[in-house]
């Protein structure tokens, strides 16, 4: 929480510390150099979303976490905001650039549910990180096996822990 929230009496939720821990996961520098992800404003919002997603699956998977889930999604859209002001979008279209990022979440979702499914998130990746870019196929592997390795971490990670925004 910035020091503008604070000033302006906004309180922390419960997802603040654990959305931190998602924007921090994904702006590692490896996701970028070795796996080729573009260093970009588009390919951090990928990178973002990519361990964004992982974590609301495991929070799906979680009894009665359903209301953590939901404050991580709005703070991702708190977060979104200011960014693309930042950027020069006016105030008349912010809402638009927001339900078109929302819904890029929720179809990353779903096609990281179903690659995991699968047993591949190979295709999921191509399409929501590297734009329908063939990635060299070392970046690939090491994007993937990352966020596999992370995606098994999360599986076993205590709700708490979580919660507290303690990634694994």
């Amino acid at each position: 929480m910035g020091w503008i929230d604070r000033l302006l009496g906004r309180k922390q939720d419960e997802a603040t510390a654990l959305y931190a821990a998602v924007v921090a996961r994904g702006r590692e520098s490896h996701w970028y150099v070795a796996g080729g992800v573009a260093d970009s404003i588009d390919g951090r919002f990928d990178m973002i979303a990519a361990i964004l997603s992982l974590v609301l699956l495991r929070l799906e998977a979680e009894p009665g976490a359903e209301a953590t889930g939901v404050a991580l999604a709005e703070r991702f859209v708190d977060d979104m905001d200011p960014q693309l002001r930042e950027i020069g979008i006016g105030d008349v279209t912010v809402g638009k650039h927001i339900g078109r990022m929302m819904s890029m979440l929720g179809g990353r979702l779903g096609a990281y549910r179903a690659g995991l499914a699968s047993g591949s998130i190979d295709t999921a990746l191509v399409r929501n990180l590297y734009r329908d870019h063939s990635p060299a196929p070392a970046a690939l592997t090491h994007v993937r096996d990352g966020l596999m390795t992370f995606n098994r971490a999360l599986a076993t990670t205590a709700f708490a822990d979580l919660a507290a925004g303690r990634l694994p």
